[in-house]
């Protein structure tokens, strides 16, 4: 599309084209919305979090609805596709920690902390205080320590200043390094407890992703626990997890125009459940409805499936796809992006719509993210008019929904958006404040976006150079790269590069593993985050990362 001729003529053509649908058919379609979100945001599809029986509900009422359409199945059983992830994880009752030949019970006198691997390890007891390593404020635990083999260190859960989470050791008494240094320094084990009275325990929480050490790691409370700063102490750990999967289901239907091209429209289904990961609300748990978040999204999804099936636009097969899993890391499109029921170099573009129940009544502006990814985008929208509606644009395909997925496999994407509210992520999202003539008029905005690009041939891809969606996570520096959040190995795995970036200079590509960052450890997203939060723009560091088996570094400048 760098030619300039065939830009000119592809902005001839938008001109001749019909726009979207009449103020009378947007009127029509409202009752069908308010059906479909009603009925999916209702309470007794208790947030549609995957692996739940309201999952099971969204799904069969999204499939009926599809069948009802008339769109073919293109799942790969009938309409569903399935996929499983890790649901939960808790300590195994194989579990066992015998101090000096005595049996403690699990749960009651100790626990596993999430750092532990699993195996068993038999040793004696060595106090190591706190097991703070600091260079900058000239602090070392082991210095003039002896370290006996089989030693199971010691630690003190808090800091040296007792001072808790204002601590000045937060970056050095991180709990993961102190585990590291552990190792280092021989550990077979390690067991943290608490003699600080101000100092809170740990929760047993297993909830977080945490990447394993190579050693079990585990909590003895109270005075039991303090009594094992006595050296020489014989112990024996067997440390072991069990983790209760869980089955996610995409619906994926199939216009079949008979085209060399395909477009896919999509949306997540999934919400927060009753809360948990991912919920700004603080209180009892209560059924996180999410009626913008996203049964708005899954309504505008089936209204433009029936307008897609009826219509005379041939020029494109049309995939509609509802996705679950999106809330917890983009599992459902990224699963199906690796395994795809319709090969992915067919694919023309991708449009998401993720929140779209929400527009402002004042001064409304539809936020749309990834234009940067075609020529495409830019020159459609510059004729496509609806009311007053305005729009606000960022270039980048990356961002936190599913349009990623098919953005780092060269797909051009569009992710529309009414914008954020107070009632995100909160059991406050509900039926009763979707504004329907704004989702109504969004609707017509991707109507009239698909019938201008209809018989425009296949979309060219652009790999964007900035991620400025306003929704992404932000750090003082960044690497410029996409993490898959799906991936259980030790380290942080790169699904896709951002050029002109930190990463994308180095040299790096997608499926390295970063392992390290200056002098941090990466194991897992939080050691990847703490790792960055170590530098600042301007700042040089060496990233060693795994490409295949081979370990490699590279310096980069943030």
């Amino acid at each position: 599309m760098k030619n300039k001729s065939q830009l000119f003529m592809l902005v001839v053509s938008f001109l001749i084209t019909t726009n979207g649908f009449a103020q009378t058919k947007r009127d029509k379609i409202i009752p069908k919305l308010k059906k479909h979100i009603s009925t999916l945001a209702s309470d007794e599809y208790g947030g549609r979090e995957p692996g739940t029986p309201g999952e099971i509900l969204a799904y069969t009422y999204i499939t009926n609805q599809f069948k009802e359409i008339g769109l073919d199945p293109k799942g790969a059983n009938d309409y569903l596709q399935e996929f499983t992830f890790v649901k939960s994880v808790f300590m195994s009752s194989a579990c066992h920690l015998l101090i000096a030949g005595k049996s403690l019970e699990a749960k009651k006198d100790y626990f596993l902390l999430p750092y532990s691997t699993e195996g068993t390890s038999v040793g004696t007891t060595l106090n190591v205080g706190f097991g703070i390593v600091s260079e900058k404020l000239q602090y070392d635990s082991y210095k003039d320590v002896r370290y006996p083999a089989n030693s199971i260190f010691v630690m003190e859960y808090g800091t040296p200043d007792h001072a808790g989470p204002h601590t000045k050791y937060q970056d050095d008494g991180d709990i993961r390094i102190r585990i590291d240094n552990a190792i280092k320094h021989g550990a077979i084990g390690v067991i943290f407890v608490n003699s600080d009275a101000d100092e809170k325990d740990p929760e047993m929480d297993y909830s977080k992703r945490i990447t394993a050490t190579s050693i079990p790691v585990v909590f003895v409370k109270g005075a039991l626990g303090v009594s094992l700063k006595t050296n020489g102490v014989s112990v024996s750990i067997n440390s072991k997890f069990e983790k209760e999967e869980g089955t996610g289901h995409n619906v994926i239907g199939f216009i079949d125009n008979k085209s060399a091209s395909t477009v896919v429209i999509g949306a997540h289904y999934d919400h927060l459940g009753m809360g948990g990961d991912g919920s700004l609300y603080r209180g009892e748990p209560a059924v996180h409805n999410g009626a913008d978040d996203n049964a708005s999204g899954v309504a505008a999804l089936i209204e433009l499936a029936r307008y897609l099936k009826e219509s005379k636009l041939k020029g494109n097969n049309y995939l509609i796809m509802a996705y679950s899993g999106e809330e917890k890391g983009l599992l459902g499109s990224g699963y199906f992006v690796k395994h795809p029921t319709l090969a992915l170099e067919n694919m023309n573009y991708m449009i998401n719509m993720d929140m779209v129940g929400r527009l402002k009544t004042v001064e409304p502006t539809l936020l749309i993210n990834g234009i940067g990814t075609s020529d495409f985008w830019k020159i459609a929208m510059e004729h496509i008019t609806i009311d007053s509606l305005k729009t606000k644009t960022t270039e980048s395909g990356v961002g936190p929904s599913d349009h990623t997925s098919f953005y780092l496999n060269n797909v051009p994407v569009l992710h529309i958006f009414s914008g954020t509210h107070s009632d995100y992520h909160k059991p406050s999202d509900d039926e009763s404040l979707i504004n329907y003539p704004g989702e109504a008029r969004i609707i017509d905005y991707i109507i009239q976006m698909i019938q201008k690009l209809d018989d425009k041939g296949k979309a060219n891809f652009i790999k964007t150079k900035d991620d400025n969606n306003e929704d992404a996570p932000r750090f003082k520096v960044t690497l410029g790269v996409v993490p898959d959040y799906a991936f259980e190995g030790s380290g942080m795995r790169i699904d896709g590069i951002t050029e002109g970036k930190p990463a994308s200079k180095g040299g790096m590509k997608a499926g390295d593993v970063v392992t390290q960052i200056g002098e941090v450890k990466v194991l897992d997203m939080m050691s990847y985050m703490k790792a960055l939060g170590k530098f600042n723009k301007g700042e040089k560091a060496t990233v060693h990362f795994m490409r295949g088996k081979e370990e490699q570094t590279t310096e980069i400048e943030f």
